[in-house]
């Protein structure tokens, strides 16, 4: 099989030919119909999230068919869990101790075929377009759990208006909230965007819109944004974290912080966040907007995230864009 392997911090994937994996008892054999791209996979090319044992086939949005039984699954970033530390026991296995992650842990997506424990696969219906699936994996299943911690915040920020945005801003507005977008100056395109799906205002991440918001989230990897988020809400709201990284967060004053606002993170997800939002998903209904790019075009696809190139989401293709 084919499959595009990451050997090392700062380098470019490489194309190999591999032979294809074998399926343990509790496993199953996948042949990939699609990978989402994800900003998690630029921090593993960085080294800003380590891969202990490369090389590594990166790719943690898998939409997939059971080679067995035909059936279409999707996999997530989250591959396996101990289920018997403190945080698994407690309900929280997002947060376990010993958890494994595709396409950190063990091997991804951006290949002709994987191997997933199928206790962490999710049934996908087979009239959801395949692309369209793929970056729900992720980019949706994270948003979503962020989207929860907000609680009913009904003036919502969305900062940085990509992959996981344009998905929430849509499952937001079908729960009756008002969004604003948040992006980059000058980014006009992702915020007609953002104005197609419903926002009440868009502008770059500096600005104010004329009302508070109740909530935000910040996708974008910049620290310098959370005392920017934190002026933006009102007393007692919320901003949440929705990366796996971040650069440094500037010192503040803590009056920026007072008057009960909360500061949290997010951290993978659980299988139940998996279950609720891909039932959900169907229902609102979530349209991703995607580029596609064939396998061997991974690294063209992680440039043009990089650089902010993309509108939406990009998704790899095994059998050509």
């Amino acid at each position: 099989m084919r499959a595009m392997v990451f050997e090392g911090v700062g380098r470019p994937l490489r194309a190999v030919q591999r032979p294809v994996s074998r399926a343990a008892p509790g496993q199953l054999l996948l042949r990939v119909e699609a990978c989402g791209i994800c900003r998690t996979d630029l921090h593993l090319l960085d080294g800003e999230v380590p891969i202990a044992d490369p090389p590594r086939v990166l790719g943690h949005q898998i939409v997939a068919t059971v080679e067995a039984t035909g059936a279409r699954v999707g996999v997530p970033w989250l591959a396996w869990t101990c289920g018997a530390c403190v945080q698994c026991r407690a309900g929280r296995e997002n947060l376990c101790e010993r958890a494994r992650f595709t396409g950190r842990d063990i091997d991804g997506g951006f290949a002709d075929y994987a191997v997933a424990d199928e206790r962490f696969c999710f049934e996908l219906t087979d009239d959801w377009p395949v692309v369209q699936s793929a970056p729900l994996l992720c980019a949706g299943l994270i948003g979503y759990r962020a989207l929860r911690m907000c609680g009913d915040a009904h003036r919502l920020g969305l900062y940085g208006f990509g992959a996981a945005a344009h998905i929430l801003a849509q499952v937001a507005r079908w729960q009756g909230r008002e969004v604003y977008a948040f992006t980059r100056a000058g980014d006009e395109a992702a915020q007609a965007l953002a104005r197609e799906l419903g926002a009440v205002w868009a502008g770059a991440s500096e600005e104010r819109p004329a009302q508070q918001l109740d909530a935000a989230i910040i996708f974008a990897p910049d620290g310098a944004l959370v005392p920017i988020a934190l002026d933006a809400v009102v007393a007692g709201g919320t901003v949440v974290c929705g990366g796996i990284h971040m650069s440094d967060i500037p010192a503040f004053g803590y009056e920026r912080l007072w008057h009960e606002r909360v500061l949290r993170s997010v951290a993978n997800l659980t299988r139940a966040d998996a279950s609720e939002f891909l039932a959900l998903a169907p229902r609102v209904p979530v349209r991703t907007h995607v580029t596609t790019y064939p396998l061997e075009a991974v690294n063209e696809a992680l440039g043009d995230l990089r650089a902010g190139r993309l509108t939406g989401a990009a998704v790899i293709v095994p059998e050509g864009a």
